[in-house]
Formats: C-alpha cells, structure tokens, sequence
C-alpha cells in the first residue's frame, strides 16, 4: 500500500517528464565543442521552426480540466508572450551532434511539446498568443561540466537561435503589441540575455509587460533598467523564482541562487510568510488537471519553499528539489498574475 501511494504522489508531481526525470540521469558529455558537426540553423519563416504559433495547432493551445480556468483566447488576445522552453535535451546523444540539439529531431521535439509547451507554455494562452521557438538547445551537460569554454560556446550557440527567432518575431508578428518574455531554466538564462539585447535601456522596453524569469538566479544587477517586480499588477519589470522543500539549501546555493531576487508566486510579493492555503489557485498535475489549495510557499534567502503539498499521501513524499515543477505548482496564479499584467498595461 505504501508503495502503491508513493506511486501516484510521484506520477502527480513528474507530469513534466524529462525536465527533471531526464536530468537526473547526468549525461555528461567529454568531447570538445568545437569536435563533430554543428546542427542545421533553423528557420524562423518556416512553421516547423517553432514549437507554438497563434496560428497553428499545437500544444501552448492547450487547457487543463477545471471549471475554473478561461479559455484559449489567442485568437483575440491583446498581448503576446515569447516563451523559452527549458533544457530538454539531456539524454546520451543519438546522432552526430552533441553539445546542441538539432531542431529537427522529431523525437526531442515531441518531448519538447509534451513537457514544456504543454505544462508551461499553456499558462499564457489565455491572454497572449505564444510564440515558442524551437532553437539549437545546449545539452544538459552544460550545467555539469568543467569545460566552461564549451559550455559558453553550447549555450552562446543556443541564444543566437534565440534572438533570431525574437528578431524574426519582431519584424513579422508583432505589430507593435505588448510582449511579455517568459521562460524556465536554460531558458531563463536566454532570455535574460535576450532583455539585456532588446529591452533594457532600449525603446522596446515600452512594450514590456513582464518578463517571468523563472527556475534560474536572477537578480537587479543583470538589467540597468528593468527591476523586480513586487507587487502583482506592476508592469515593465520582471519576477523569478526557484521553489525547494522548506528549509532547504541545494548544494549550488552558493553559486547564485544566494543573491537572487524572487517573489512568491501565490501572493506575487517578497514576503518572508508562508501563504494560506486558500490562496493556491490550482497545481496543473496529473492527467493534466487543475488541483487548488494545495501549495503554501514563501520567498526567503534568495528561495522559494515550500511546504509538503496537501496531497493524500504527503509523509512520503521526499522532494527536496522542485525545478521541474516551477510553474505546475502555481499553474492557476501565474494563469491570473498574466491577465491581471496584461489588463493593467492595456488600461
């Protein structure tokens, strides 16, 4: 029975699939960047370049199941959101390249689809038409290694797929509407540098909505004029989060997550409090359904924790590291927290 229990707390907790189940494998590539073929470059004119477009069916159309939760509303939606998947490609590679992924490997691109654009990108949909792109992702050994000359290399390779689809992007879909940037893990550290490029200091900057920087260290320092946000209508800024078991430090505190700058969630404020249960609007967990008034968490010392969730079962569950569940736990208020940025910027 014990087993059985543990068993489906862990399935309600590991819908995102390979972006925390795949990473635990700790794949470590050896050989240098510059060794072996580099993937085909994408393009961005081409549909098959991105893992979501307004126009097109694809998963970011998605809605869990909960009376609750507005519909898909990008063909009106008055803002758009580029959104950046996180690291998928984590696996011993299966063909010639291996720092970066190819963005035509059908099989990474369904992983893609049924992890991320599914359990993240969907959140948006209800009140922006999202833009995914697929780009050239560095491998997980990135995070690993201590080639750092490769790494820089993998992920600089990724970004200027980034920003060509973001380029792209600006001059064909745009039109001069609202953008929010959003994005998780790896792809946090693109978009970061993707404000940095066009946001900060910059005349685009006028356009930003929010920037939902989440599941790496961000804080002030990175931007001269895009700041935390603290408050949950405020507009041109960016939040961040990293959510982990209550009281716990993981062994890479240190190496940044110690100087972030976040904000809870729940409350979309900095408050050093755990949240009432009632104001959990909704987990997006197993079989893709919503599950409210489960998640308290609080931002303290550069963290977000987290208490066990109120789910049957919870003494066995022994997660100390939610990265994989950085927007599933809180799928329902990041849900709201857009609508109420966007309605805000609008007025």
């Amino acid at each position: 029975m014990i087993r059985i229990i543990f068993t489906q707390i862990f399935v309600l907790f590991m819908v995102v699939g390979s972006l925390e189940a795949n990473s635990q494998n700790k794949i470590l590539i050896i050989n240098d960047f510059n060794v072996g073929p580099l993937p085909k470059v994408p393009n961005y004119s081409e549909n098959q370049s991105w893992a979501a477009l307004p126009t097109i069916s694809d998963m970011a159309d998605l809605l869990p199941k909960s009376k609750n939760v507005m519909g898909d509303n990008q063909a009106k939606a008055p803002a758009d959101v580029f959104y950046i998947y996180p690291t998928i490609y984590t696996q011993l590679p299966e063909n010639e390249y291996t720092w970066n992924a190819s963005t035509e490997d059908q099989k990474l691109n369904a992983k893609i689809d049924n992890s991320a654009i599914k359990n993240q990108a969907t959140v948006f949909n209800g009140s922006c038409k999202v833009y995914a792109p697929r780009y050239r992702q560095a491998h997980y050994s990135v995070f690993l290694t201590k080639d750092s000359v490769s790494a820089k290399k993998a992920l600089d390779l990724a970004y200027s797929d980034v920003k060509m689809a973001f380029e792209y992007y600006l001059s064909h879909f745009n039109q001069n509407r609202p953008i929010l940037i959003a994005a998780h893990s790896q792809g946090t550290l693109h978009a970061i540098r993707l404000l940095q490029d066009f946001f900060d200091e910059k005349p685009l900057k006028e356009k930003l909505v929010t920037a939902y920087l989440v599941g790496m260290p961000v804080n002030d320092s990175m931007f001269k004029n895009i700041k935390l946000s603290t408050k949950p209508e405020e507009i041109g800024g960016y939040v961040s989060w990293n959510t982990f078991s209550n009281g716990y430090f993981p062994d890479y505190y240190k190496n940044g997550l110690h100087k972030s700058q976040l904000v809870n969630p729940i409350i979309w404020t900095n408050e050093d409090i755990f949240t009432d249960y009632s104001l959990h609007k909704g987990t997006v967990g197993l079989k893709f359904k919503v599950s409210p008034q489960i998640v308290s968490s609080k931002a303290s010392e550069g963290l977000l924790w987290i208490k066990k969730p109120k789910v049957f079962g919870k003494a066995f569950i022994k997660t100390k590291i939610w990265h994989f569940a950085d927007y599933n736990l809180f799928w329902m208020n990041v849900r709201e927290n857009v609508a109420l940025r966007v309605k805000n910027y609008i007025e």
